[in-house]
């Protein structure tokens, strides 16, 4: 303790600190002249680092008003795409039934012997008459890898001005990034990202006093961006949420940012918690210091928050990929219990933060318990079986879905379950406790593989698939059962999805589905949805990348040729086991050389493939082709 200083000082200085701290703002002590503290400069000192600290809180309090207009914007220009992309189907799909009333049998012929065959493809250009044949598939099998190539890449195309080049700029995907082989999002997403860290650096920063004595307020800022934060880290994770209705992106699509934000939260309390232990060991005021480091670390608030910390950084490091695909399981199993502990010692911790808790906590509790097991979650028996290539389970349940003008109940306003149908794309978690252990907690989630219902007045059947891959665990346990036993119960939640893939085909001239793999179970239900339920004066193709000739089985035979008279272009080239990938690019390029607007493509497949159709359309974009554009990444 420094010479002159009672005791007594040091105390109603830590005393109108804290106090301020807790409510806020200034306690009246600094207001009252009659009780002055009895130094007056430690008492100016300690009025000005209360007054930097709660104007810090202020600043970054501000946050959220920054991001409700920015989600405003996001949500007026989905509407306005919603409202165009509804006419431009409406006109699509009303042109329909003239079309197909007013074919002759020449073209009737004609377009019946174009789509006969899986190996082959053609494409009637809007400028000629005569079908064009896609040159790409003789030599589809070749080692070309679009990643790799240049963004503008050779083609002659003319350029389309500033926006042309923007947009594909924003749709181009970078390489993996050497040595650690991670791999970055679409420059976009980078984009959005890299705003949402510079907004919350510019807040943490601003008006912030850069000298050492004051380095508290630095540290306690970290705390608040962290808490600021909560809310929407909450919210970006929750199955159910507003988000979906304001954006069109349902909680997977958005899942990126959900991690983003979870990381920058984490590095900030990183900041908070080794920026108050270097306040206290060696910046802290000799006249302002507890009596030890052991009373300080031993205090009730400073072990609230070594505790949040832990379980936050816990949190961290059992999201990573590397331990999320390895121990599934326990991911989800500590993801719960992490975050239930987290918000508990926060709400003691740091008085400020409640409100921002209370948030966090209800958002939590509405979509765990009110939607995900009070209204998502049902029931079903269903069949298994074991697939042709011996490694992959189908799923299968059927039941009578009630018509449509049945009256419900009043919460189904705000959800329901899978007993009321999907959409094309849907997917649903399913657990199944008679497979025993830990099984009965643990939840998967599955792409439902089969054609969305139909809703009408009278009762529609619904033919729920859902194809299972075995690799460990749960899924390696559900295919051992399946080879001795054909039925199952199962506990579904869901369905969860969005409908913009579909709304994109529906509101484009020409459909291009690329589906790699099991990705066949996001694209085959959109297919069948633009051929068979909504059909439209449209083109449509299909490219179904399969890793071995056993993989075919995962979609019968009867349903792709119903797609194939339906007037779809299906091409399922040779096993990439047996001859390599296929040459997506050109294949893209060979559509898009005759359908030069209103280009609908969606892509759901590995890593690989998805970065390899993303590139070739940023690309096409570049060169003036008018494509929109979505990736369906499958994988959890």
């Amino acid at each position: 303790m420094l010479p002159g200083v009672s005791t007594s000082e040091r105390e109603r200085a830590m005393d109108v600190f804290r106090q301020s701290l807790r409510t806020s703002q200034l306690v009246s002590t600094f207001t009252n002249a009659s009780t002055p503290l009895d130094d007056s400069e430690n008492q100016e000192y300690i009025r000005d680092l209360i007054r930097y600290i709660l104007e810090g809180r202020t600043i970054v309090a501000s946050l959220n008003l920054v991001i409700l207009p920015i989600l405003f914007i996001l949500t007026i220009s989905h509407f306005s795409e919603r409202v165009i992309g509804r006419r431009k189907w409406a006109i699509i799909e009303r042109d329909a039934a003239s079309s197909v009333g007013n074919a002759t049998p020449e073209t009737a012929e004609e377009g019946e012997n174009s789509t006969g065959s899986s190996s082959s493809s053609t494409l009637e250009g809007s400028i000629s008459t005569q079908p064009i044949h896609l040159k790409s598939i003789p030599v589809l099998y070749d080692n070309a890898d679009v990643e790799r190539q240049p963004l503008l890449g050779n083609r002659q195309r003319p350029r389309h001005g500033i926006l042309s080049f923007i947009r594909s700029l924003l749709i181009y995907q970078p390489p993996q990034i050497p040595v650690i082989n991670r791999a970055l999002p679409s420059n976009g997403t980078s984009l959005v990202v890299a705003g949402y860290f510079a907004l919350n650096i510019f807040v943490h920063l601003y008006r912030l006093p850069f000298e050492a004595r004051h380095f508290f307020a630095f540290a306690d800022r970290a705390g608040f961006v962290f808490i600021v934060n909560l809310p929407l880290l909450y919210l970006l994770a929750a199955k159910n949420q507003p988000l979906k209705l304001l954006t069109g992106h349902s909680y997977e699509a958005l899942n990126i940012y959900h991690r983003r934000v979870g990381e920058w939260m984490c590095f900030e309390a990183l900041v908070h918690f080794v920026g108050m232990v270097t306040w206290r060991v060696y910046l802290e005021p000799e006249w302002l210091a507890t009596e030890s480091i052991w009373h300080y670390f031993t205090h009730p608030l400073v072990l609230e928050g070594i505790g949040a910390f832990v379980a936050y950084e816990s949190l961290y490091f059992t999201s990573l990929g590397s331990f999320r695909q390895r121990w599934y399981e326990l991911f989800l199993a500590s993801h719960v219990a992490l975050q239930i502990a987290a918000l508990v010692f926060v709400w003691f911790h740091f008085f400020t933060s409640r409100p921002y808790v209370l948030a966090a906590l209800v958002i939590f509790i509405s979509d765990r318990v009110v939607w995900r097991i009070g209204m998502k979650s049902v029931t079903l028996p269903a069949n298994v079986e074991v697939l042709e290539d011996g490694e992959t389970v189908l799923l299968s349940a059927n039941w009578d879905i009630p018509p449509a003008n049945k009256k419900r109940a009043p919460w189904e306003v705000l959800g329901h379950n899978i007993l009321h149908g999907w959409q094309p794309a849907d997917h649903v978690f399913i657990s199944i406790p008679s497979l025993g252990g830990s099984n009965a907690l643990q939840v998967h989630p599955f792409t439902i593989a089969s054609a969305a219902p139909g809703r009408s007045g009278m009762v529609t059947r619904a033919r729920l698939a859902l194809l299972i891959r075995a690799y460990s665990g749960f899924t390696s346990e559900l295919l051992g059962y399946a080879r001795s036993k054909s039925t199952i119960s199962v506990r579904t939640d869901g369905p969860y999805g969005s409908q913009d893939p579909l709304h994109a085909l529906r509101a484009s001239k020409t459909a291009v589905l690329i589906a790699g793999g099991s990705g066949i179970a996001v694209v085959f239900p959109l297919l069948w949805d633009l051929a068979i339920t909504h059909p439209g004066k449209r083109k449509i193709y299909l490219m179904w990348v399969i890793h071995s000739r056993s993989q075919r089985s995962w979609v019968s035979a009867d349903r792709l040729d119903e797609l194939r008279r339906a007037g779809v272009n299906i091409t399922i080239p040779q096993p990439t086991v047996e001859v390599g990938r296929p040459n997506i690019a050109s294949y893209i390029t060979d559509i898009t050389s005759v359908s030069i607007a209103d280009i609908g493509v969606v892509v759901s497949g590995p890593d690989g493939l998805n970065r390899t159709v993303r590139n070739t359309c940023a690309r096409e974009v570049w060169s003036g082709i008018d494509i929109d554009l979505r990736v369906e990444k499958f994988g959890w």
